[in-house]
């Protein structure tokens, strides 16, 4: 009887999500979001822009019962100063603002809170208020270029077998923390060994490559954001240091890691990902099996025993 290894997908990472609310909203958030993200509450927007710098928070919640001040001028104040802060620095990180009760100064601080730029606010005093919350804060770190490339690659490989397009997949779908092809062919549920010979055979660039420029295309969506200095999007991809974050770029793309920052976009780095790695082999991917044995296929009498291992 055959031995069958089951694998199961690792789970993916609950999102952290800073938060400045009061401490009855607290229970209440922490509730709504069991399983989808953990929250990090702070006393002031200073420490929740800092968790976004240095703790990978996706998403910072502000209470809108927390933005007013005694004076009524909410929106020459500080607090509007850090939101705006906020808005600028990291643009692709959703600031939300939550609504829970009605004061005589809200409608002010509302409208002083999308002039700072805050462009979602979850009324949780409505039916729905609690699973819009859930939606809003339902993000991934730097999600949107995952999604633009998922959706690029799916038009590139549409014919090609399943389990090409479900390498692709993880190269976008797994944790940013995954940096090494045995990480990666541990969520492929295969040998690194194998992933390695079955690129090698079909004259395909390295896996190692591949997911190199993935994490590429992730480091400079998030240098997009002025908020982020080269250190804290090394960190946020689990390089070991800023220096081994430059020394990978330098190696791959021949830029320092202040080059790379003006040079690509996340969007302009997905275009070098498929203009070097996919496109010039789309005839063999299309047609290529990184992960099963192709119907028919076994080795070469020439290949030999180890071949046979090999695959």
């Amino acid at each position: 009887m055959a031995d069958y290894q089951i694998t199961l997908a690792p789970r993916p990472p609950v999102a952290p999500v800073a938060t400045v609310l009061t401490p009855a909203e607290r229970l209440r958030v922490d509730a709504a979001g069991q399983g989808l993200y953990r929250t990090l509450h702070r006393e002031t927007l200073d420490d929740a822009i800092r968790d976004v710098r240095e703790r990978r928070a996706s998403a910072v919640l502000v209470s809108v019962a927390c933005c007013g001040d005694v004076d009524g001028d909410w929106a020459a104040g500080p607090v509007a100063e850090r939101v705006a802060a906020l808005v600028r620095e990291f643009p692709r990180i959703p600031a939300v603002a939550l609504l829970t009760e009605l004061r005589p100064a809200t409608p002010r601080t509302v409208l002083s809170l999308g002039r700072s730029g805050v462009r979602t606010l979850v009324d949780v005093r409505e039916p729905n208020g609690w699973r819009d919350l859930r939606a809003a804060l339902a993000v991934g770190d730097g999600g949107d270029i995952e999604r633009l490339a998922l959706a690029a690659l799916a038009g590139d490989l549409a014919p090609a077998p399943d389990d090409c397009r479900r390498f692709f997949d993880a190269l976008f779908k797994a944790p940013s923390r995954t940096s090494t092809v045995r990480e990666l062919a541990q969520t492929l549920g295969t040998l690194p060994s194998t992933l390695m010979s079955r690129f090698f055979r079909a004259r395909l660039p390295a896996p190692k490559r591949y997911l190199a420029y993935a994490r590429l295309v992730r480091a400079a969506r998030l240098l997009e954001s002025p908020g982020y200095s080269v250190a804290n999007v090394a960190d946020r991809l689990d390089y070991s240091s800023p220096q081994s974050f430059g020394r990978h770029v330098r190696s791959l793309l021949g830029f320092t890691a202040s080059g790379f920052r003006g040079a690509y976009d996340g969007a302009g780095m997905l275009e070098r990902f498929r203009g070097e790695l996919v496109v010039p082999h789309l005839a063999t991917l299309r047609t290529f099996h990184p992960l099963t044995a192709p119907p028919g296929w076994s080795p070469r009498p020439a290949d030999g025993p180890v071949a046979a291992a090999k695959s």
